[in-house]
């Protein structure tokens, strides 16, 4: 009688193992076609199961859920109040991109605030307060993105600010906190009487020449001090001192 053939050792253990991963790509590749269904042969493959359907049913479509139709907790929500304060930056920023607006006007995100600079020509003529046209242009395009976040803003401060006419000549102190806080004003009232937000939360302030972020020494960096700063801060955030915001947004602090 003839000896059965001996099986090499480990055979039988060889073979299970690649059944076994031969089966998990399978798996895999099953997972990864099923990613993205594409409606129309999705369709066309139910169709194959039940030829006689006059209506095709359970069918996978990829479409987007409506913004409030769930209520999940722990979901994000666009319209919290994170959302609409970051959203006033966006807002302001496109409009000063659209309308080649980056030299005249700056702005700053940092943690809890957004920052905006306009330099003094923006909304006043040299040595008035009295606001521009093209300024309130401006402040209305501002007024609109407030008003859309209001809800999450916890204060907005305006700063007026004044530059040093020379190197080694301060200003006259009275015409220069003056000239700074009625600017301020000026900016704050035009945004309080288009009522887009309680008006506790409007406060304004005259620096005159005394938080420059640029030196006297030239014309040029003098005018980069004569300016209108607008500090938005956020609900709930951390109260800072000024100088804690300039140094968040990247401004240039000479004391």
């Amino acid at each position: 009688m003839a000896k059965k053939p001996r099986q090499e050792e480990g055979s039988d253990w060889m073979g299970t193992y690649g059944d076994m991963v031969t089966l998990l790509l399978c798996f895999f590749v099953l997972l990864y076609s099923m990613s993205t269904v594409d409606t129309n042969k999705w369709e066309l493959l139910v169709k194959s199961f039940n030829p006689n359907a006059k209506e095709v049913s359970q069918i996978v479509t990829n479409t987007a859920p409506n913004d409030g139709e769930y209520d999940v907790e722990g979901s994000v929500d666009p319209s919290t109040d994170a959302s609409e304060f970051d959203q006033l930056f966006y807002t302001l920023s496109e409009y000063v991109a659209e309308n080649n607006m980056q030299e005249s006007v700056e702005l700053s995100k940092g943690d809890g605030f957004t920052f905006i600079t306009f330099r003094d020509n923006v909304f006043f003529d040299g040595n008035s307060y009295v606001l521009k046209d093209e300024g309130k242009m401006i402040l209305d395009e501002f007024c609109g993105a407030v008003n859309a976040a209001k809800n999450s803003i916890q204060e907005i401060q305006v700063l007026g600010h004044t530059s040093q006419a020379s190197l080694n000549i301060p200003n006259e102190p009275v015409s220069d906190r003056f000239l700074a806080s009625n600017r301020a004003t000026e900016v704050l009232l035009y945004i309080q009487q288009k009522n887009v937000i309680d008006p506790a939360k409007l406060v304004s302030s005259g620096y005159g020449q005394h938080r420059p972020i640029s030196s006297f020494e030239t014309r040029e960096s003098r005018a980069k001090n004569r300016r209108v700063e607008i500090l938005i801060t956020k609900t709930d955030s951390v109260v800072k001192v000024l100088d804690q915001y300039y140094e968040e947004a990247d401004m240039i602090h000479i004391d």
